[in-house]
């Protein structure tokens, strides 16, 4: 076996209720930090005195933080260990979104917006690491499909919540209850979750740059790579085209444009927990290559209905399909990546991570530079999708 396959140490036994909660919480950190105050973007710019475009540049801005930082956060914890990462960028998250409260300028909220999505991502990174530092196989699918099922909520919890405390508070208002709710995740990062990787496996832990470089000269890991990043750009692409498609082609209003986004998580929902109760009986390996079928043959009859203009009734059900398939697929494919590589989780999982939001967050404005139409999307989301049907073949000839 190489030693890139080889686990140095057993993995051990379990994960108390309280710490799973918490990694439930630390995966929605992501979502939270982009999605909460989505609904105060114009109040944001307003009050600021600068455009819409430099108040949505905040969004982007944090999203970079996002994908960059787990490449820091992810092969740090190999090195040092999973508690110390995590609660320090648990703790910037707080101040920063504090400080965001009260920023008077957009530069300098731009700065703290970028600090907030570096500190953010060592949450996203070092949770997936910390479930591979316990569990293996089936059963670090599982887990990984229920942490999908918080991802699942939260986009769509996060914006009702923000829109809610608009009527009570402004822009500022929600970054002080993310400063809040981030400081309870700090507490529970200090009382729920314990060292998960060892001394000894952190001092035969490879220097950053060797374990970066180890991981993507490893064709096997480089396949389930190219399938998340393919799966990244899926999702993205949907979520940044869907509201043009569907309220402009469509003539969806903006309630009824919410009612089809949260049919949709609730699609990624029962995706999640389909794939979270079959894959001990499947594996992750046949529960992955499922979730991939299922993407492909939504996408592709998703680019068909644009071409063919058909009823609104068939995109809409394509897409349910296609987030289902993703909730099917995600956390069978984060285990069947991270197997392998225990004593590097960190930078496996950062590498991925980064993977999925540079890519997904790249792919979709390239596409859509001459416009946003359904059959962009679609072609699009299509061409993704098989990609990733493909990428599994490959990865599983390799393996």
């Amino acid at each position: 076996m190489s030693e890139a396959l080889r686990d140095p140490r057993p993995t051990q036994e379990k994960l108390s209720r309280r710490g799973l909660l918490t990694l439930g919480a630390l995966t929605a950190t992501g979502p939270l930090v982009t999605d909460l105050y989505l609904p105060a973007l114009p109040d944001l710019a307003r009050s600021m005195g600068t455009s819409e475009a430099a108040g949505q540049l905040t969004m982007s801005v944090c999203l970079v933080g996002l994908a960059l930082g787990q490449l820091v956060a992810g092969p740090l914890s190999d090195r040092i260990g999973r508690t110390g990462p995590l609660r320090w960028g648990v703790l910037i998250l707080v101040v920063t979104s504090f400080l965001c409260a009260v920023a008077t300028n957009i530069v300098l909220l731009l700065v703290l917006r970028l600090v907030q999505g570096l500190a953010g991502a060592a949450a996203l990174v070092i949770a997936r690491a910390i479930v591979r530092d316990v569990y293996d196989g089936a059963r670090a699918a599982k887990v990984y499909s229920d942490l999908i099922l918080v991802m699942g909520l939260a986009p769509v919890i996060g914006p009702v919540l923000g829109g809610q405390l608009l009527t009570v508070t402004d822009w500022r208002g929600i970054f002080v209850l993310l400063g809040a709710i981030a400081s309870l995740l700090l507490a529970a990062c200090w009382w729920c979750l314990d060292e998960t990787h060892p001394p000894e496996v952190r001092a035969a832990a490879p220097s950053h740059q060797r374990a970066l470089r180890t991981l993507l000269a490893d064709p096997h890991f480089r396949s389930f790579m190219a399938i998340t990043a393919l799966l990244g750009i899926v999702l993205f692409t949907y979520i940044s085209m869907s509201s043009f498609v569907l309220r402009n082609d469509f003539g969806l209003g903006p309630v009824a444009y919410a009612l089809t986004f949260g049919a949709n998580a609730v699609g990624m929902i029962i995706g999640s927990q389909v794939g979270a109760r079959l894959v001990a009986r499947t594996g992750p390996a046949r529960m992955l290559r499922a979730g991939l079928l299922l993407i492909a043959a939504a996408t592709t009859s998703l680019a068909i209905a644009f071409a063919l203009d058909a009823p609104l009734a068939v995109p809409l059900v394509a897409l349910w399909l296609v987030l289902a398939g993703l909730g099917m697929s995600m956390g069978s494919c984060t285990s069947l990546a991270l197997g392998p590589h225990a004593g590097r989780a960190g930078s496996a999982a950062a590498l991925l991570g980064t993977s999925q939001f540079l890519f997904g967050a790249a792919i979709p404005p390239l596409v859509s530079v001459g416009g946003t139409s359904g059959e962009v999307m679609g072609i699009t989301m299509a061409a993704a999708g098989l990609g990733s049907l493909l990428a599994l073949r490959v990865a599983l000839r390799r393996s």
